[in-house]
């Protein structure tokens, strides 16, 4: 994890989005720098999933600008954000329960041979193991149908299939969410090993604790606005719970 004075990855300017007569988004300024873990938290509603999702490319803003990396970009589709180097983990997973880890990992884009006529599994199997490893990551067996595997597992397998895209940017949408407690730190682990190879990591979630486990600033949002943007290491959980529900000082620390 880096500080906050590295340049900009992220600078999402001013966004703003309306669904009907709801402002979900009531002009948006966020930053994340490279290598930086940013906890995006807020009660149901505050506008977290929106914004993420506009980074994402799956949603267009009404308004307001973003630059990547000092560059200024638009997104009209997931494609658009994929291409700059920025993926996002959903709660859901986006998992194929009966194909295995290797298969899941390569989904779209499987190694082939003989002028792409034949399915090179060998390959796949090979290199799985190798981004297995390489993020630590403890799954026995590739060719283990993703439907064996535990909740921790599985959370783990989404994560590396989003990493070997080669992300700069990194989104995770409760990824600790229903899991025991065991898995939470292998999960909290891999956080930490991406964000160490200079990806950006911006984490949604409900479970307090792991956000200061893992991050180095915490970004609230409360009715589509952002209320505060705090340093991890000092702020108490106390002060993040105030500022989630609306009661704390409204003050920027980070």
């Amino acid at each position: 994890m880096t500080g906050t004075q590295a340049p900009d990855r992220v600078l999402m300017q001013d966004i703003r989005k309306r669904y009907g007569m709801v402002d979900a988004l009531r002009g948006v300024t966020l930053r994340v720098a490279p290598g930086e873990v940013v906890g995006l938290v807020g009660d149901n509603a505050a506008g977290k999933s929106t914004l993420m999702k506009i980074l994402a490319g799956a949603v267009v803003p009404d308004s307001g600008r973003i630059f990547f990396d000092g560059r200024e970009v638009s997104f009209t589709s997931p494609r658009d954000a994929r291409e700059l180097g920025i993926e996002m983990v959903y709660q859901d997973l986006a998992l194929c329960d009966d194909i295995d880890v290797a298969g899941n990992l390569f989904l779209g884009r499987e190694p082939r041979r003989f002028g792409g006529l034949v399915l090179d599994k060998r390959r796949m199997h090979r290199e799985a193991r190798e981004h297995l490893d390489a993020l630590n990551i403890r799954i026995p067996l590739t060719d283990l149908p993703v439907r064996d595997l535990s909740g921790g597992q599985r959370q783990a397998v989404a994560i590396a299939r989003a990493v070997t895209f080669g992300p700069k940017v990194l989104i995770m949408d409760e990824p600790t969410a229903a899991l025991a407690v065991s898995e939470v730190e292998t999960v909290l682990r891999l956080i930490r090993t991406v964000s160490e190879s200079g990806v950006s990591v911006i984490l949604i979630t409900h479970r307090l604790q792991d956000l200061f486990e893992v991050c180095d600033r915490l970004c609230v949002m409360y009715e589509g606005t952002l209320r505060a943007d705090l340093d991890a290491r000092t702020t108490s959980l106390e002060r993040l719970v105030a500022e989630i529900v609306g009661h704390g000082g409204n003050e920027r620390a980070a």
